[in-house]
């Protein structure tokens, strides 16, 4: 595991991902949860149907998949539009190692900012009868973990990475996974209700999919998507072709790399930092007067 977990790697991420501006909309999410669990709690009573209704159509639906946008398309998205991915690449590490840390630290920001606020809202709301606070927490956290490796695919293959994200999370996920019975077999969140509903008890949580056939297609998109962004990073270039110098060197361009090198779009900062960290030509070497004879 140490070999495709690397410590430098995962503390950049984590302090990109939790900047302001992202931390921002990480905390207001479950803050907003929480705040409409309480008024519900206060103004109505406990009760299961609506804790189900609080949690299944807005944490669920909602912001697990958000979430997941941010914390997912965040951990690479940002730094391949930039540029100073370029720092990154000429590192000697793995590729792979790059991708796996990066998902672990996207894992870990999506579950902490939403199965742990579903599972305070649902002791707000019914105080975990028939384990309903347990069983969403549950769903959240694995469905964490697909979404996760969804969106840092996204982050990999388009620069649109956060729309493309929000597209999926908002019409896919919160309309189609919710409303639309047969889109509902295709999507991570009904899947991870599936072990929401093995967790919980009684026929509160459901699923239109089967416990083993959740597990089943959570496991395959988890890893089909980690291995594809893995690829695609193996192969990538700031110009966004693919270079097979980079995949065996682990670096972007060799040591005589110059300021024609750099794509035209890279943007200017960006070039600035690089061509002022590149060595500039070595000076000449003296010259040796001829000795006198």
């Amino acid at each position: 595991m140490s070999s495709l977990y690397h410590p430098t790697v995962a503390r950049l991420t984590y302090r990109a991902l939790l900047g302001r501006r992202r931390a921002l909309i990480l905390f207001t999410l479950p803050g907003l949860l929480l705040i409409i669990s309480l008024a519900v709690r206060l103004l109505t009573g406990s009760g299961d149907d609506t804790a189900d209704a609080i949690l299944g159509g807005f944490a669920m639906a909602t912001m697990v998949p958000l979430i997941g946008v941010i914390a997912g398309t965040g951990a690479i998205g940002p730094e391949i539009d930039d540029g100073s991915v370029i720092y990154l690449l000429a590192k000697p590490v793995k590729r792979p190692t790059i991708i796996v840390t990066k998902l672990i630290v996207a894992i870990g920001v999506t579950v902490a900012f939403s199965a742990i606020p579903t599972l305070l809202a649902g002791f707000v709301l019914n105080g975990n009868a028939n384990q309903l606070a347990v069983g969403y927490a549950v769903a959240a956290a694995v469905a964490s973990v697909a979404y996760s490796a969804v969106f840092l695919l996204l982050g990999t293959v388009t620069r649109h990475a956060v729309i493309a994200g929000l597209v999926y999370a908002l019409v896919w996920e919160t309309f189609f996974g919710s409303l639309v019975a047969g889109a509902r077999k295709l999507s991570v969140q009904q899947w991870a209700l599936a072990l929401g509903q093995k967790v919980a008890d009684g026929d509160v949580i459901t699923s239109d999919v089967g416990l083993a056939t959740g597990v089943i297609l959570l496991l395959a998109v988890t890893v089909a998507a980690t291995w594809y962004a893995g690829r695609k990073l193996r192969t990538l270039t700031l110009a966004g072709r693919s270079d097979p110098g980079v995949t065996t060197g682990g670096h972007l361009g060799g040591p005589s790399s110059g300021p024609a090198d750099l794509p035209a779009d890279l943007p200017r900062a960006a070039r600035a930092r690089i061509s002022r960290s590149r060595p500039g030509p070595a000076p000449p070497a003296p010259r040796t007067p001829p000795a006198s004879a």
